[in-house]
């Protein structure tokens, strides 16, 4: 499944994210992976809205088993310097936001629907 979330930056503090973005730890990224996070993109607003887009099978289960590694913990306290303060870490401060158009689904449902009629 495709999951789509949003958070937000300290408009402030976007250039130092963009940087930390830039050169994740080697092992977070394998961590991430492990954790069934697949073809994970970030996308930065100037305004500091932050939307995230992850494949996973299940994404509360993919942030659990991150919250489980010693990496993650780490990676956490240095993001949480770049949003806005909170009680919580940033990656459990994700909206995730409903999915309501799929072109590759509606094209896939329409070629179905046409097969059987005659042109």
């Amino acid at each position: 499944m495709r999951v789509c979330f949003r958070s937000a930056v300290d408009p402030s503090r976007l250039q130092a994210y963009k940087e930390a973005h830039a050169k994740v730890w080697p092992e977070m990224l394998r961590a991430l992976k492990a954790a069934g996070w697949n073809d994970y993109t970030l996308h930065l607003g100037e305004d500091g809205l932050l939307i995230g887009i992850v494949e996973c099978n299940d994404l509360d289960a993919a942030r659990a088993r991150m919250a489980l590694t010693e990496v993650n913990g780490r990676w956490q306290a240095e993001m949480a310097k770049l949003f806005t303060p909170s009680e919580s870490n940033p990656d459990e401060r994700f909206i995730v936001l409903d999915e309501v158009f799929s072109l590759e689904e509606q094209l896939a449902a329409a070629s179905n629907n046409n097969e059987g009629c005659a042109k």
